[in-house]
This record gives C-alpha cells, structure tokens and sequence, in this order.
C-alpha cells in the first residue's frame, strides 16, 4: 500500500526540516525523504553563522525573522538544541565599498537590526591584534554569532516528528509524478509515496529532481573549502566572527580552542553532485594561513586541526528560488548558494504559508520567483558588494 501524505519535503538538511516543522506545526501531514542522512549534504558542511548583513534587503530580513529562533529555541523550537553562540560579527570591505556598507547597514537599523558602522579603532578593540591599517570602516552586529547546523536541523526534525512528521532516510527520489497538471506523489528507489505537494529542497541535487517535471531550474553544484585550525597556546576564543571582504577570508571560533576559517575564492562551479568530495589540497591550507595570517598575525601560532570540502547548489545570482513552479503541487525552496543557514527558520515559515495560505507574510519572498531568471532580472544588492561569496 503506497504511504500518503499532505506534502512531501525532498531532502532532510536545514531548510527541508524547517519547512517540516513549520508545516507540522499547521497540523499538516509531512513525509520527509533523503538520500543520505539528516544533514548529510550542504548543511553539515555549513559555516554556521548566524548573521544578518546582507547587501540585499530581502535576505537581511529573512536573518533577522529567523534570529529569534536562534536566540530563543527552547521556547519556539522545543527538541534539540541548535548550539547558538553569541560572539557578535564585524563585516570587513574595501575603501572603495564603504558607502555601500554604510548604506546597507542604514537598512539594517531601519529593519530593526541592532548594528551600526565602526572604525579600525574599534575593531582592535573587538579583536585585539587584528591588523586594520587597510580597513576605513566596518559593520558590527553584537547579537550575532554562530549555531550548530546539524544540531539545528536535527532539532527541528525532531520537534516536526513530535507533531507527526515522518523522516525517511537512506531513499533517494528519482521523480516527481504528475498526473494532468497536477502532482501526485514521488517515485524513489525505495517505492512510491503519494501527496498532492512536493518541495524541492534538495540543495545540489535540486536541478535534477526538478527535471523529472520538466522544469529548467539554473542550479549548479558549489563547492567550497573549509578548515579547523588550533588557536595558538595562550590564546583565547573569545572573538568576533569576521567576514574579511578585503582579504577574501572568512573565521570564527569555534568552541573553546579553534578557529573556522573559508575562503572566499577558489570555489568550484559544475559538475555532477555525486562525485565525491575531495581533500583539502596543500595550496589552498598555504592560501588559508596566507589570508588569515595577514589579518591576525598571532594565529601564525596556529595549527592546522582538520579540513573538508563541502557543497551546496548555486544560482547564477547566487540568492535562493523560493517559488510555485511548474505542474499544480510544485514547489522549489533550493539555490542557496552557500548562504542559507541562517535564513532557514524564516524561509521554512514563509514557504509553509505559501503552500497553504497562497502567499508568504513572515518576509515577502516574491523577489525570489524562478521566473526572474527567463524575465532578465536576476537579484542584485541595493548597494552590492559584487563578490562571489556572500
């Protein structure tokens, strides 16, 4: 007898098991199916940060609907614990970009985001022995920090599985069915289940899912470099996240005795998803040191702990598509481009009302449409910054 449900949430990382909470929470019946494990795919590989600084509005409020579930779990989650540590965040641009920072972070305080601009003097002051001969100015959030990824997705899995959500792991979706215009179920390598909606969040896999009903969706597979270095002896880590525009490099702290550090460059484009990830290669840990040393020259101290690639799914624009596509039933919530953690408590809400309700009210989410894409109008930054990583 084929399993039935009221929607079916293609893939179990972060954004999949929000939507799943959310739409549990609304007294819907969810099946959740993955290929792999519970944040197997982009979200455990995932920096982590909680952070609003966006240099698009729509993003910056999509952070700020979401940091309250952050900040306050056990009251609005529930199950689990998403790990959120408060180490505020300092974003770092050229002189030439300043004016736009300045802007953005205008945006930000009249969305209601606590943050303002501050100079080198203090940034040293955040982040002592940080080198700021280079820096004019720079955005500070103080409420800001970072969470655990996995521990994030698998609380809200587990607090949707308390209202009767059912997760199928280990069950790769192989097509959407439609019957007419409209969605029936899915086919998977482990039989057919049957429900009137199916989400696409299926991160690098997402153009491949959304092909079975004949949609051209503009994701690729983005792979990026990430790495765990030991805090040098006597060094505390007790420091701001950084995303360094200048240097190209990005690092927080993580737990009591290392820093995360990602690059900004050197990130791969294309290919299939399935292709193993590889190894840290030894010029890219040279071009990590290189970078961060550069800006806080005592981690020369350091030590390389642990490295690992990861991979999510790009879009040309490199923001999310959010939107009802193709037959009656379909829904995409994929291309997050390295970029979606902490957006995915609010996106989980907004696509939950629009499933159900027509339209999202947490955060307008209209700009996100799939159709931005044929129409020419890709989503570009109020004052953007034009880098490749965000």
């Amino acid at each position: 007898m084929t399993e039935t449900a009221d929607v079916i949430v293609v893939g179990a990382g972060v954004q999949g098991a929000s939507l799943a909470f959310h739409l549990a929470r609304r007294g819907l019946r969810v099946l959740v199916l993955e290929r792999g494990t519970v944040a197997s795919g982009a979200t455990g590989r995932s920096s982590g940060f909680v952070r609003m600084h966006y240099d698009l509005e729509a993003e910056s409020r999509l952070a700020w609907a979401s940091f309250p579930y952050f900040r306050d779990w056990a009251e609005r989650v529930g199950a689990g614990d998403c790990g959120f540590v408060q180490t505020g965040f300092i974003e770092l641009v050229p002189a030439t970009l300043v004016d736009n920072l300045r802007a953005n972070v205008a945006i930000h305080q009249r969305i209601g985001i606590p943050t303002s601009v501050i100079g080198p003097d203090e940034v040293a002051r955040l982040l002592p022995g940080i080198v700021t001969d280079d820096v004019v100015a720079a955005a500070w959030e103080p409420e800001s920090g970072y969470a655990d990824p996995a521990g994030t997705a698998a609380g809200f899995l587990a607090a949707a599985r308390a209202r009767g959500a059912r997760l199928v792991q280990g069950c790769r979706v192989e097509s959407v069915v439609v019957e007419g215009e409209r969605v029936v179920g899915v086919a998977t390598e482990r039989g057919p289940f049957a429900a009137p909606v199916v989400v696409d969040v299926a991160g690098a896999w997402a153009a491949e899912l959304a092909r079975t009903v004949g949609l051209d969706v503009p994701v690729q597979a983005w792979r990026h470099d990430t790495a765990y270095f030991g805090l040098p002896v006597g060094r505390s880590a007790d420091f701001p996240i950084v995303i360094d525009n200048i240097d190209e490099v990005y690092f927080r702290p993580e737990g009591r005795e290392l820093m995360l550090v990602g690059l900004e460059t050197n990130n791969e484009i294309g290919g299939s998803p399935d292709r193993p990830l590889t190894s840290l290669h030894q010029g890219a840990v040279e071009e990590m040191v290189g970078r961060i040393c550069a800006r806080v020259p005592w981690m020369s101290g350091g030590t390389l702990r642990t490295a690992h690639g990861g991979q999510d799914g790009i879009t040309p624009d490199q923001r999310a598509i959010l939107d009802q596509a193709g037959p009656d039933g379909f829904y995409l919530a994929c291309g997050f481009s390295g970029t979606g953690f902490k957006t995915a408590p609010a996106v989980g809400a907004c696509l939950a009302e629009l499933i159900l309700d027509g339209r999202a009210t947490t955060v307008d989410i209209s700009g996100f449409t799939l159709r931005r894409f044929a129409e020419g109008r890709r989503l570009v930054g109020e004052h953007p910054y034009d880098l490749l990583w965000r």
